[in-house]
């Protein structure tokens, strides 16, 4: 990468200064030198010497044969009062001096242009003719001024030519490149492009028949797409007059310029038939035509769809005019009037392509979140009225002001410097994303800042643009915020009825002179009334962590290998039950995480007792701690039934419960555990992970970030 000094800029690049105020947004851009090699070098030299030497071989053999002589003369002054002869030189002294005179002109047309070379020329033209004049007046010397001007003016406009054509040929292979990149299809997807559009039209005017037309190589109008509806039954459609007078229609359409709707008379007078021809202009140019026949009286209404419809259509037709046409590179093409009709159809392909990508930039304006997209020199390209309103500005304002510019009105506490977000968006191309808490306004807002780039099939895609989307989350903010209230709302009012039902349920269960029948009914709803408090302690539990309500989070230094431990030790009982071996891997010493312990904890009970709860009688769980690169990861490995491949990222969701085969779900689950996991996990900035195989057993892990 080549670095670019602006020799104008008085500032030392060593020096550290400080910018009070940014006026001009400017962001550093590599510059990529062209690889500089001899070949065009030698080849404008061997251009040059070659033009140069054929234009004096012909002066001289112009002067040779004596059809100068009335011409030099004119530039050619003897004293009348002298008999001596005039001295010229020889042929081939004289083709050496014209051929030095046109390599001097070549070579300065060929270094500084036509337009830069006419004042040397100029002023060596009436040089050359002062010295003609002198030399022939007092030395009785011709130095041939009359072959040498000729063969120099030769020599330029030959060496302008060819400037011209290099740029022509350069300028015809950056054209059609161009449009071929960006219009790539085939004459066979042009055709489908086509029939898309009469099958818009077929579904809003139900057309009997509809065709477009364009002009073959000769000027008569021939068949591009056809589309026909299926219930037409009609043989009128499909006669030859009627054919001819369908063309003979669109050719009137193209010559006036203008829709054109001719009534058909047929034999039922209830039925209206009508021909409709429409010109297909783009740039002003009709490429072609369409005609539609239709059952019923023409609508003015649908001018305005079939002018539009008709523009594209246009444009696909353009598409396939470049394409049939052939695109390999004439040495000759500067004078050819056919490679300039090429030229100008690659440009409306090239216009046409851009009205049509220009779809995604007006399209910003139809969207309710606030949307804006800037050059990278800073320059604001496009931006919305949602956006002008949520950021405060007028319409009249937004052509005036840079990117910054515009980031500055969301400023808040957490978005203080717009220019620190923007350069690290410059600088990783990763995306910025915050939520912009407005408590003056009361109002939440949120903001993302992205580099657009350009898509490329192979190598670095070249940035475009910088992008920034602002959305208003206002209501969407109160409406979470009511749904939690009324979540919290809902479990707090349920769990007084539930204490209530469990308590009296054990003291029934308690009671020794129930019957047996009773006695079971009454322990059924004393153990699902607990199993109901569980579900409600954990879907609070799950419900307070998406709100990311991170004040009642409490991060300490925590030993991961500790908390195992502890763990462990408080399920033996329940392992030891279901015949469980509990293991704890033994490890060495890690370094501490910063975690909530509560949650932690609650996380790795979880594993552990779905692992249990999900093992078979007299297999063994595992539990363990590693360290890693910059984490620490836990993992609880079972030796149970294991979990379907296509169902591993499902069990991470709330409420869902893996059903084994031949078994009922299980009732006593709440399907929240792993969710809770993955939620705890997530929030302290780690990942979890699952590795399963059918019949073989479970390995749920998750990292947390070592301090």
């Amino acid at each position: 990468m080549a670095t670019v000094y602006n020799p104008s800029c008085s500032c030392n690049p060593n020096k550290s200064n400080r910018i009070t105020r940014l006026k001009v947004f400017q962001l550093p851009i590599p510059v990529h030198f062209p690889a500089l090699t001899p070949f065009p070098y030698f080849k404008s030299l061997l251009t040059s010497v070659v033009v140069a030497s054929a234009a004096a071989l012909f002066s001289s053999a112009l002067w040779l044969l004596g059809l100068l002589e009335s011409l030099q003369n004119a530039f050619i002054v003897l004293p009348k009062s002298t008999d001596v002869l005039l001295v010229r030189p020889s042929f081939w002294l004289g083709t050496l001096m014209i051929g030095g005179v046109s390599l001097a002109v070549s070579s300065a047309v060929a270094r500084f242009g036509g337009r830069g070379a006419v004042q040397y020329l100029g002023g060596g033209f009436l040089g050359m003719a002062a010295l003609s004049l002198a030399a022939s007046r007092f030395f009785f010397v011709d130095i041939l001024f009359v072959p040498m001007a000729l063969a120099a003016l030769m020599t330029a406009v030959t060496m302008q030519i060819n400037r011209l054509r290099n740029e022509d040929i350069g300028l015809t292979y950056k054209l059609m490149k161009s449009s071929s990149r960006m219009e790539s299809l085939a004459a066979d997807d042009a055709e489908h492009r086509l029939l898309s559009g009469l099958r818009l039209l077929d579904t809003v005017l139900s057309p009997v028949e509809a065709v477009v037309f364009r002009r073959d190589s000769v000027g008569h109008l021939v068949s591009s797409a056809r589309l026909r509806s299926p219930n037409s039954n009609s043989p009128e459609t499909g006669r030859n007059s009627a054919w001819r007078d369908g063309v003979g229609l669109c050719e009137r359409s193209m010559a006036a310029g203008e829709i054109l709707v001719e009534k058909v008379e047929s034999g039922d007078l209830e039925q209206i038939s009508s021909n409709i021809a429409l010109p297909l202009r783009h740039e002003e140019r009709t490429v072609g035509a369409l005609l539609l026949r239709v059952t019923r009286e023409f609508d003015a209404d649908d001018r305005a769809l079939l002018t539009a419809v008709g523009g594209q259509m246009a444009r696909n037709l353009q598409r396939e005019e470049v394409h049939t046409s052939t695109s390999k590179l004439n040495p000759f093409a500067f004078f050819s009037a056919r490679a300039a009709r090429q030229k100008l159809q690659s440009l409306y392909v090239l216009n046409g392509a851009m009205v049509e990508q220009s779809v995604g930039v007006n399209a910003l304006s139809e969207l309710a979140d606030g949307v804006a997209l800037a050059y990278l020199d800073g320059r604001i390209a496009h931006v919305n009225k949602p956006l002008l309103a949520l950021a405060g500005l007028a319409e009249d304002k937004a052509s005036s002001i840079s990117f910054l510019e515009l980031l500055d009105h969301f400023r808040t506490g957490v978005f203080d410097e717009p220019a620190i977000a923007v350069r690290r968006v410059l600088q990783t191309g990763e995306t910025y994303e915050r939520e912009l808490p407005l408590g003056d306004r009361n109002e939440t807002y949120s903001l993302r800042i992205s580099l657009v780039k350009q898509t490329k099939e192979a190598g670095a895609a070249q940035p475009l643009c910088l992008a920034l989307v602002v959305k208003d989350l206002t209501q969407l903010k109160e409406y979470e915020q009511l749904k939690s209230d009324m979540i919290s709302l809902m479990s707090h009012e349920l769990r007084t009825p539930l204490t209530s039902i469990n308590g009296f349920a054990e003291l029934l269960a308690s009671d020794d002179e129930l019957p047996e029948q009773t006695r079971e009914f009454v322990t059924i709803i004393a153990n699902e009334s607990q199993r109901m408090s569980r579900m409600i302690n954990t879907f609070l539990t799950v419900t307070k962590l998406q709100r990311k309500d991170r004040q009642e989070v409490l991060k300490i230094p925590l030993r991961l290998d500790e908390v195992v431990k502890e763990t462990i030790a408080g399920m033996q009982p329940v392992a030891k039950k279901r015949r469980i071996r509990l293991v704890e891997q033994p490890t060495q010493r890690l370094p501490p995480v910063a975690a909530d312990k509560s949650m932690i904890t609650q996380a790795i009970k979880n594993l552990v007792g779905n692992a249990i709860k999900y093992s078979p009688e007299r297999t063994t769980v595992t539990v363990s701690t590693t360290l890693e690169a910059e984490a620490v990861r836990l993992c609880v490995e079972d030796r149970g039934y294991g979990i379907p491949a296509e169902l591993k990222d499902r069990v991470w969701e709330k409420f869902y419960r893996v059903v084994r085969e031949g078994e009922d779900k299980d009732e006593e689950s709440t399907g929240l555990g792993l969710s809770f996991v993955r939620e705890v996990v997530e929030q302290h900035g780690g990942c979890v992970e699952l590795e399963t195989e059918v019949g073989r057993g479970s390995k749920f892990s998750f990292t947390l970030p070592r301090l």
